[in-house]
Parts: structure tokens; sequence; C-alpha cells
């Protein structure tokens, strides 16, 4: 990195993590996009080049451009700045593909700008592009994405993050089935109201898994990776998901969910071998 040049990666995220719904989320070390964003002379945000996916390069339209004019028009910089996207998280993935473009450009403005703003604020810069992308303003894959590792988000208004520990030995298994689900249609299929009994339930697995995340303990992680409120309506809109989570946990994973809104299906194992075995797992469901 320059000072006037920073390239970046910005990591795919799973938001939710089966019972966390709108509060939980996680980044990934493995995949994301990558993005440079440089100081020009010029004021104002342009984004120049846009690779892998076919994306709108007008700031107003793009996420990474919303969530760049928010922090741009708080800060009043001297300079502009000109942002490159190398997309490689596909949009609708359900892995936050548009959280990686909005968490990205803030990120690297704040550094080329001498770090100013904290990661809360960054958060709620990146959460203007991300409302623009779902239709709602929440900030469970932008907060992991610029925090790092796992993230409960206590709080909108006001926004409060709260950073969670990362378990050791613990990997996560991604399949997307080439289908594209929009989170506004995601979220417009849940009810507005759930029992009793399911919020008790939810709630105390979202504690659980908590605890098993400050404590490394693997088994109670597994006991708490059960969603009763969202997965039973989202789940019909993923070919093959009860299959795909029976075979994955019957063959030793913690626990198996939709990634965000889907409709990637993530599941959550210990250690390098067990994934693999996963992942051999999740082709085999879908190429049959």
């Amino acid at each position: 990195m320059n000072q006037n040049e920073i390239k970046i990666f910005c990591p795919a995220t799973i938001a939710n993590i089966s019972c966390g719904f709108d509060v939980l989320g996680v980044a990934l070390d493995a995949v994301g996009d990558e993005m440079i964003v440089r100081k020009t002379r010029y004021k104002g945000i342009r984004i120049t080049r846009i690779s892998g996916y076919d994306l709108p390069k007008t700031v107003e339209e793009n996420v990474a451009g919303i969530s760049a004019l928010a922090l741009y028009e708080h800060a009043q910089p001297e300079c502009g700045f000109e942002i490159e996207i190398d997309k490689k998280i596909k949009p609708g993935s359900g892995i936050g593909s548009s959280s990686a473009s909005a968490s990205g450009a803030v990120f690297a403005m704040n550094k080329l700008l001498g770090n100013p703003y904290s990661n809360t604020e960054l958060t709620a810069f990146a959460m203007a592009g991300e409302a623009f992308a779902s239709g709602s303003k929440h900030a469970d894959n932008v907060a992991p994405a610029i925090f790092g590792g796992f993230t409960l988000v206590k709080s909108i208004e006001p926004l409060v993050v709260l950073e969670l520990p990362s378990p050791k030995d613990l990997y996560a298994v991604l399949a997307h089935p080439q289908i594209e689900i929009k989170t506004s249609v995601a979220r417009s299929i849940l009810p507005d109201k759930i029992p009793l009994k399911d919020a008790i339930t939810q709630w105390a697995n979202v504690g659980s898994l908590v605890h098993a995340l400050h404590t490394n303990d693997h088994d109670l992680l597994a006991a708490a990776l059960k969603d009763v409120v969202v997965e039973p309506y989202r789940s019909q809109l993923i070919p093959h998901f009860d299959k795909i989570k029976n075979e994955a946990i019957n063959h030793g994973a913690l626990g198996c969910g939709i990634s965000g809104s889907g409709p990637s299906v993530f599941a959550l194992t210990s250690g390098m071998d067990a994934a693999k075995r996963i992942e051999r797992t999740m082709q085999d469901v879908y190429s049959t």
C-alpha cells in the first residue's frame, strides 16, 4: 500500500448462523472479493472498474458506492476516491456479496484517511449500502466483514456490535445450489409473529451458541445450531435442503443451516478432515 492507494480482501460472511437471525454473523477467511481504492485530486466517488459480475458502476446504484458516499459525506475530505472491484462472490448467493462490497469500500477509505472512524462507525456507513441491496436495515453481514471473526449485533439504534471469540479448529463448508434468492423475497415469507415456545427455544440457542464460542465447546455449539424461527420457512426455497442438512449432520457436521437468506447452505465442522468429508457429502447430494 502507498499513501494514496490500497488493495484489500473483502470477506464473504455467513449471517444468522442458524439461531441468530439478523444478529449473528461470521467472516470467512478463504472466500471474498478484492478491491483497490485510491485517493484522487478530484472530489467525489467514482467506480472505475468492476470485474467478475455485471454490476452498475453508477455510484448511487452500487452498494459499494452508496456506502462510500455515506462515509464521504460525513468526512468531507479534500480528496476524492476511485474504486475498483474484483467481484468473486456471486450476487444473491447468500454469503454476503453486497456486504463485502459495502464494508470493503468504507474500510479502505478509512485507512487512506488515517483511520478517523471506529469499526462500529464503519459498520454504520456500510449499512447504507446493505439497506439499498436488501430493503432492510441490518448489520449481521457487514459487522463480521469489518470486525472479522464472529460478531453479535446487540442493537441497530444505537448501533452496538459485540466481538465474539472464534473457536479453534472450526471450519465452514458451503454449498451453493446455483439459484438466486433475493434477500427481500426471503424476508417477505417470514411470519410477523411466532409462538412463545419457539421464541424461548431460539433465544436459549443464541445464548448457548455465544457461550460455546467463549468456551470453545464444540458439543454445545452443535446443540445450539438449531433454528426454529426462520429455517422452516426459507428452507422451502432451497432445493434438497432437508436432504443436504441430514446428510451433513449424519457425516459429522456440528450443524447445518441456511447462509443468510440463502440459497447457500453452510455446515460447521471440527477440523479439516471433517470439513472435506462434509464437502464430498454436499457435492454428492447436488450431483444426484
